[in-house]
């Protein structure tokens, strides 16, 4: 039986390890922090599961909670452009029954390493260093590492021929209770929200440790309108300063919290990102290797809200390669090759991240407008637009490229002339 050490306890690590131990692998997790600790332990950003990615967590039985999360099913995306009336739309995630949940990843990750050694998986919980991973490469056949800070990761160099666009970003969060519904809307439609004069927004229905409420994302440039938190504010000061910023850039959303309070004194988050790629293989002092997995080797600009779905799709497409090779060695041929193939998919998401990111640089292309006009006219190209989100090297085919997005207007308009 091979023996696989994952290094880390966070959702793609733990999705390998679930997805490694249903195939009959000997998984090792070790981890700094015990499942109580993660529990109790400070927010992170909130990330959300689209449908195919809650689809492959239920092919594994990690979904615990879509009897008990909001089930998000729409979601309004809207445009604040400097100087000009706002914009929205509004689409559906995805086609009938299938929806999208925001789980506190503190319960998440909680309930899946405890899953994980009732299952038969073997759980450290222990600091690591490099010297310690020098040691274990002579114990496993393969190390994967899930965590992408400190010496482990600066085990992976960057790679700027795949990505040189890094720009720092800083996000705000608090997770709210008494937000005020979507007038006209059900209780779980999520809002997007993008500003030319600030940065971006997010108010998502969510699950925490004490049932539904809401959390909410500010994202910006560092140095940017958002970025408001120097001096590290006490989590009702950061409350405060956040709604000073809705207000001032983005109304609607203030309009819906202005009554709204923290879930609690641990409610609160400040984090700061640079967006990059770094090679996937770590070579140890002693000449062992590592493979580094999702966010250690693609960090997200956070804007897009695909830290969850594309290290789900990383964790499955690695699975996939480590079953398909058998009783090969897990070479530098292997770890270069398993993370080409998620690159595929990888690639085209970072695209979708670099054109939000930039979104506001120049004039918005006109294709882009009449994209914009359209999804307010016909239901199939906004739903079309949010499902993207699920899978966004799709935009490749109808959004980026003039051409082909008038093709596909041209389609949808005589579709509907069609029906007159």
């Amino acid at each position: 039986m091979r023996k696989i050490l994952i290094v880390g306890a966070g959702h793609s690590g733990l999705h390998l390890a679930h997805g490694l131990l249903s195939h009959g692998y000997d998984v090792t997790v070790i981890t700094g922090q015990s499942s109580q600790e993660i529990r109790t332990g400070r927010p992170s950003v909130t990330q959300v599961t689209f449908p195919t990615a809650l689809d492959y967590e239920r092919e594994l039985h990690l979904d615990f909670w879509s009897t008990q999360a909001p089930r998000v099913d729409e979601f309004k995306m809207h445009l604040y452009p400097s100087g000009s009336p706002p914009m929205s739309i509004k689409g559906r995630t995805g086609t009938e029954g299938r929806f999208t949940v925001s789980i506190d990843r503190r319960i998440k990750m909680a309930d899946w390493l405890e899953y994980f050694e009732d299952s038969g998986g073997k759980v450290v919980i222990h600091g690591v260093t490099v010297t310690d991973l020098d040691y274990f490469s002579r114990m496993f056949d393969l190390i994967v590492v899930a965590v992408g800070h400190g010496e482990l990761g600066a085990l992976f160099d960057q790679d700027t021929s795949r990505f040189s666009g890094a720009r720092p970003r800083v996000v705000a969060q608090a997770n709210l209770y008494d937000v005020l519904p979507d007038p006209g809307e059900g209780p779980n439609i999520g809002w997007t929200a993008s500003s030319a004069d600030a940065g971006n927004a997010f108010l998502v229905p969510f699950l925490a440790s004490d049932g539904p409420c809401h959390s909410l994302f500010l994202g910006d440039r560092t140095g940017g309108a958002m970025d408001a938190w120097p001096d590290r504010p006490s989590p009702d000061e950061q409350w405060r300063r956040m709604q000073e910023l809705l207000q001032k850039y983005a109304p609607d959303y203030y309009e819906r919290v202005s009554g709204a309070s923290l879930v609690d004194g641990n409610s609160t988050l400040i984090e700061h990102f640079t967006p990059q790629v770094r090679n996937p293989v770590g070579v140890l002092p002693s000449g062992g290797l590592v493979l580094g997995i999702a966010d250690v080797v693609i960090t997200m600009d956070p804007f897009v809200g695909q830290g969850w779905n594309h290290s789900t799709r990383c964790a499955r497409s690695y699975l996939q390669s480590i079953v398909e090779h058998g009783d090969r060695p897990f070479d530098e041929e292997f770890l270069s090759g398993a993370f080409e193939r998620f690159w595929e998919y990888g690639l085209p998401v970072q695209q979708w991240a670099e054109m939000n990111s930039t979104l506001w640089d120049e004039e918005l292309p006109e294709h882009f407008q009449e994209m914009l006009d359209a999804a307010a006219t016909y239901p199939e190209v906004a739903d079309r637009w949010v499902q993207g989100w699920d899978y966004p090297p799709d935009y490749a085919q109808w959004l980026y490229d003039p051409d082909l997005a008038r093709a596909y207007l041209a389609e949808v308009a005589a579709a509907h002339n069609g029906q007159q």
